[in-house]
Parts: structure tokens; sequence; C-alpha cells
């Protein structure tokens, strides 16, 4: 379990300073203070702390405590909800249901965003500090980045955004003209990015200090491990975003994993829907590996308190008793702000993959069956939904059958093409944001600190 430092008693410092508290005024000034004056102490006074395994009593005092334990204890809960519905898909394999763990992936994700939405205000209202500047500056810069990005062709970057947005422009129309409306497609593909875009710059500011926080745990918890397969976990660990981002890269995925070459010829080693469900794969294990390296991060993260001290006995000059109790008190006071900061990047990026692989249409098996195209079966549900001629034996029915075939409609145009673009995209984007902040973070606590 987690073990945290308690800040030393006003009792334990005066013994450690020499002190003694005076019973009349005239003893409390002797002894160098007074009473509207806060006693100080030696900076390189002999301090250790005291450790203590962390309990679930000492953390419901918490700063974010809630948000961290409603965040786990629903992700938990649609985690299972998505394995029981893949493991009834895969037996029963039923055809007009809605698929419900769609809509517990999404809230996962809406609360995970909340959640950052909140930190990242929590940095805002902080004035002395240069928080807000670095937030700013970085959803700046990562709007820059994700149009360039947007620029790229496919050959490059297959996230499949261009043939699965016009396939979606091409379906709003044939949806529009046969509703006796005419239109040249809901959204500009220039518009269709510039709210990509958008929506990536906030993404990337909610993700600027958790990465920033990820690097600082990084070096603490390679520094307190002794075993070697750790350190490698660990750099492994810090590595898996960059993993991810070069899954999408064509030449690489084309060249050196799907097409080896054996000297002067290329030779299949499999196919593109394995390499998808293989993708899928890789990416959930590396999620796996992160969260079973929570703990060595946050017990780093712990040990900042006693790391603080140590750097204050190198120092000369005094300090006041309530600032030294302060500052190893606050370390534990956020320790959920670091632990969601940790969590809920992860909790994205994990169920953003689930959500691209039920709306996209994937499938678990390393060698998947041969499934009819999509378009064919969007073309037979349509037919079917409109072939279906309302019964006349109540509105009730009606009513229903009008649902069904508008459903039908809306399964036609936000096809799973469409699902595959923009979530291979999304799940590609927080691994980039993820790397960048927290290869940032390294070179400013490796290099700039110590400068």
């Amino acid at each position: 379990s987690l073990r945290w430092y308690q800040h030393p008693t006003e009792e334990e410092l005066r013994i450690l300073a020499g002190k003694q508290r005076g019973k009349t005024k005239k003893d409390r000034k002797y002894n160098g203070h007074i009473e509207n004056k806060p006693l100080t102490i030696p900076k390189d006074i002999d301090l250790h702390l005291e450790t203590k395994s962390v309990t679930e009593r000492d953390t419901i005092a918490l700063h974010y405590f809630p948000e961290y334990q409603w965040l786990v204890d629903f992700t938990v809960a649609a985690t299972v909800v998505y394995v029981v519905t893949e493991a009834y898909y895969s037996i029963v394999k039923p055809s007009q249901e809605m698929n419900i763990s769609v809509v517990w992936c999404l809230l996962v994700l809406a609360f995970a965003v909340k959640v950052l939405f909140s930190l990242t205000t929590h940095y805002f209202k902080v004035e002395d500090g240069g928080e807000r500047s670095v937030c700013v500056t970085f959803g700046f810069f990562f709007f820059v980045k994700a149009m360039a990005i947007l620029i790229v062709t496919e050959n490059y970057l297959e996230f499949g955004l261009e043939s699965g947005f016009s396939n979606f422009s091409e379906s709003a129309m044939q949806f529009l003209e046969k509703q006796g409306l005419e239109s040249q497609g809901p959204v500009s593909k220039l518009t269709f990015k510039l709210f990509l875009a958008v929506l990536c710059s906030l993404i990337g500011a909610f993700l600027t200090f958790p990465g920033l926080r990820l690097a600082q745990m990084h070096l603490d918890a390679l520094n307190l491990a002794t075993e070697k397969i750790t350190q490698t976990l660990l750099h492994i660990n810090f590595l898996a975003p960059l993993l991810m981002v070069l899954l999408w890269v064509k030449p690489i995925t084309k060249d050196y994993i799907m097409n080896p070459r054996l000297g002067k010829e290329s030779v299949p080693l499999m196919s593109e829907d394995t390499f998808d469900t293989v993708r899928l794969w890789i990416i959930i294990l590396l999620c796996v590996l992160r969260l079973t390296m929570m703990r060595h991060h946050l017990q780093a993260y712990l040990n900042l308190a006693q790391k603080s001290v140590d750097q204050m006995k190198k120092e000369a000059g005094r300090i006041s008793m309530v600032d030294l109790q302060k500052m190893v008190a606050r370390v534990f006071y956020y320790l959920c702000v670091i632990a969601l900061q940790y969590v809920a990047p992860l909790v994205m990026l994990l169920h953003t993959t689930l959500l691209l692989k039920t709306l996209g249409n994937y499938s678990w098996g390393i060698y998947p069956e041969l499934n009819s195209d999509t378009p064919v079966e969007n073309s037979l549900l349509s037919s079917s939904v409109y072939s279906e001629s309302p019964p006349a034996d109540g509105k009730m029915k009606v009513t229903v059958v009008q649902i069904t075939m508008a459903l039908g409609s809306l399964k036609n145009i936000f096809t799973p093409l469409l699902f595959r673009g923009l979530l291979s995209f999304l799940t590609w984007w927080i691994a980039a944001c993820l790397f960048s902040t927290s290869l940032f973070g390294l070179f400013y606590h490796q290099y700039l600190t110590v400068a």
C-alpha cells in the first residue's frame, strides 16, 4: 500500500530546535518568539518524517476525493458493462438492438473531460503562478499542431478521416434528397477540420499538466526503483503513448509490420483487418501496463514531502513551523488531484479505443471472420426498415415504426467508416498529447530545474 509522510507537530519541532514553551511571556520572548510572531526554526534541523499507510479514512478529507472516487467507480462499472455486452453480442449476435455499452463509454468520456476541465479551471484561478500562461500556450501550440496534422495526407497517417468524411457527406446528401431538400452537404471539409482542431486544442490544454506531472513522477519513480524489471516497465510505460502514435504511421505499419521485406521481396505477414485488431489489443495492453504502474508513480509523488525537507536542510536561514508543516502536509492533501491527473487521461484513451472497436465495426479476434462490407449491411438495413409497412391496429405501433425508420436513416449517415476515421484520430491525438507534454516535462525537470 502507499505510505504518506506525516507533518511534525509543534512540540516535536520545539524539541528538535532545543526550545521549550515558556510558562511566562518573558520566557517565551527569551526563547525567540512572542505571541504575535510565529516561531521559527533553523532550516538545517535534523528532521526525519514519520510515514503511515494510506487508509480510506485518511483519504476522505483529501482535495478532489469525491471526484476521484466517482470517476473510478463509474469507469469500473462501465468497463464491466462493456465486457458483458461484448460477450452477449459475440454469442447472440443481435442485428436490430442498440449497443448500450456505447452510451456507457460516452458517459465515461464525458466525466473524464469534466474532471480535467475542473482541474484546469483550478489552475486558472491561481493568480500568482504561471499555470494559466502554460495552459494557454500549450492550447495554442496544440491548435497549430492539429491543423498541421490534419493537412498531412493519408499516405503518412492512416486515420481514414478523408474517406470517412466523404462517406458521411454522400450519405447525408442522399438522406436530404429523399426528404425533398436540396443541399451540398451538412458541413464543408474546412469547417469539419477547423472544429476538430479546436477540439484537439482543448484536449491538449486539459492534458498539459497531467503530462508534466507524469514526467516528474517518472523520474522520481526511476530513482526509487531498485529492480531492473521495474525500471524497464517504467520506461515502457513512459514510451507507451509514442508506441500508440507509431501504430498509425503508414510507412511503419505497411513496410515493417504488415509487409516486411525479406531480401528484395515483401512478405505479407498479416491483413489490414488483423492489424487493426492487433492495434486495438496493443493499446489496451499498454493501458493496463500504465494502470499497474500507478502505485509506483503515486508513491514517488508522496516521497516529495521528504525530498522537500532534504532540500530545505541544504539551505541557510530559518523557516516558521507553520510553513514547514504546510510544506509537508500539502503533498498528501493533493494526492487525489495527482491520481486524477494520472487516471483521467488513461480512462479517456481506453474508452476511446473501446468506442473505436464498437462503432468502427472491428473484431477482437486476431484472425476475424470475413464479414460483409459495411455499405452492404447499411443498405440491407435501410431497405428492411423502409420495407416495413406500419400496422394499422394502433398509433403506438406506427410511432415505433417511424422511430425505427429514423434510426435506420441515422445509421446510414453515421457509418462505421466515419467512426473509424474520427475515433482513430482522437485516440491517436490523446496519445500524441500525452507524449508531447510528458516529453516536455521530462526535459524541464531534467535540465531546466537543475540549471
